[in-house]
């Protein structure tokens, strides 16, 4: 197996966006008088915001139109785009791949004005050569096709390309289209569906260091898969 390219998620993965992503939602619905602080801070983690809606389209009055509430939503998390940080180990994963010329791309499930403002936030798009949004594909994670289609950009097959991904709305999408998926749990959490998991971003250098094929990889870096 050749990998020549990685597909990162960005949310939970490159960026501590999490928090903030849970805040524009509950300001947003609070503008229609709605209060959503019921919902755990990770509610919502991995899920695309077309079916954030569909969960809770119910709570809003209905006149309340899809269009205006994911308006609100991206107005308030690109007003507070700041407030995004990388996580550790992110930037250094980003140059070092860079470096030994591996080529890199982002797959998200968020809109295309919340990727420009994550990819602007970490300050990584000279090394990125491209980005997927949830604009950019009729059907988000988990369905493959937002993988699928980076990989047509890409022209590679889908097994010459690794994903990181922090949830399993992410990993089954890169799963199913075809991908080696790396999951990224940090906290220990379960992931699946995954072929190896890290809990450090830079162990994706690691991966690519050892030089072999992806099963004595997994070897080298102690992972059982």
């Amino acid at each position: 197996m050749n990998l020549s390219a990685v597909a990162w998620d960005i949310d939970g993965t490159l960026a501590d966006s999490e928090g903030l992503h849970h805040r524009a939602l509950l300001a947003a619905s609070a503008i229609w008088g709605i209060d959503l602080s019921d919902l755990p801070d990770r509610a919502f983690s991995g899920v695309h915001m077309r079916d954030v809606w569909r969960a809770l389209a119910a709570r809003f009055p209905s006149d309340v139109a899809e269009a205006a509430f994911l308006t609100t939503v991206e107005d308030y998390y690109a007003g507070h785009s700041q407030e995004i940080v990388a996580l550790p180990g992110a930037i250094a994963a980003i140059e070092g791949l860079a470096a030994r010329g591996i080529r890199q791309v982002c797959v998200s499930n968020s809109s295309r004005r919340v990727v420009d403002a994550n990819l602007d936030a970490l300050a990584i798009r000279r090394r990125i050569a491209f980005s997927i949004s949830l604009d950019d594909v009729a059907m988000g994670k988990p369905d493959p096709e937002p993988y699928r289609r980076a990989c047509e950009l890409l022209g590679l097959a889908p097994s010459s390309a690794l994903a990181v991904e922090d949830s399993q709305t992410g990993a089954r999408s890169a799963r199913a289209a075809g991908l080696f998926v790396i999951g990224f749990a940090p906290s220990g959490q379960s992931l699946e569906p995954t072929d190896m998991k890290i809990d450090r971003l830079l162990d994706v250098l690691d991966f690519f260091d050892a030089g072999l094929d992806a099963p004595a990889r997994r070897k080298v870096l102690g992972e059982s898969g």
